[in-house]
């Protein structure tokens, strides 16, 4: 029983000092897929959407470039096999916070805003994540106001 603590404890600190390595249930690999995702849906990734992606992800997660890219790669397959959302939303309703789960949908809206426009497909998109998230309609819509004031979009 003891060596199976020692395990159960070591393999903790294991995942702890390869924060490179993106398991199925981090909640770093949740959020990353839904922002891919959200890069995605208007029909392709542009330019200026991966590189703020990147630059999201790297920021956020505290990561360098080859983590950072190791988990956008990562992202996208499991953005390419997954069939809905939910997936994704109920990883990050587990482990975050309200503040957190907010934060996750203002970095959807900086992902859309990153090549200067909104599709109804992309608005659409974090209606429903940040439903999913229980994230207010007021809140997110100040996000998404926010964001674009910062961007120098209209919204």
């Amino acid at each position: 029983m003891f060596d199976a603590i020692m395990k159960f404890i070591g393999d903790l600190s294991e995942d702890d000092s390869r924060p490179e390595e993106f398991a199925e249930t981090d909640y770093r690999l949740a959020a990353a897929a839904l922002l891919v995702h959200t890069a995605a849906i208007d029909g392709g990734i542009s330019d200026s959407e991966h590189v703020r992606l990147h630059d999201l992800i790297k920021e956020r997660f505290k990561l360098d470039d080859k983590a950072a890219d190791k988990l956008i790669m990562r992202a996208e397959e499991a953005d390419e096999k997954a069939i809905d959302l939910y997936q994704f939303t109920t990883r990050l309703n587990r482990a975050l916070d309200d503040k957190q789960r907010a934060r996750v949908v203002e970095m959807m809206w900086q992902v859309v805003f990153a090549d200067g426009k909104v599709t109804e497909f992309e608005d659409n998109l974090i209606w429903r994540a940040a439903d999913l998230l229980h994230v207010s309609r007021e809140e997110r819509i100040a996000l998404k106001t926010r964001v674009a004031a910062a961007q120098g979009t209209d919204e």
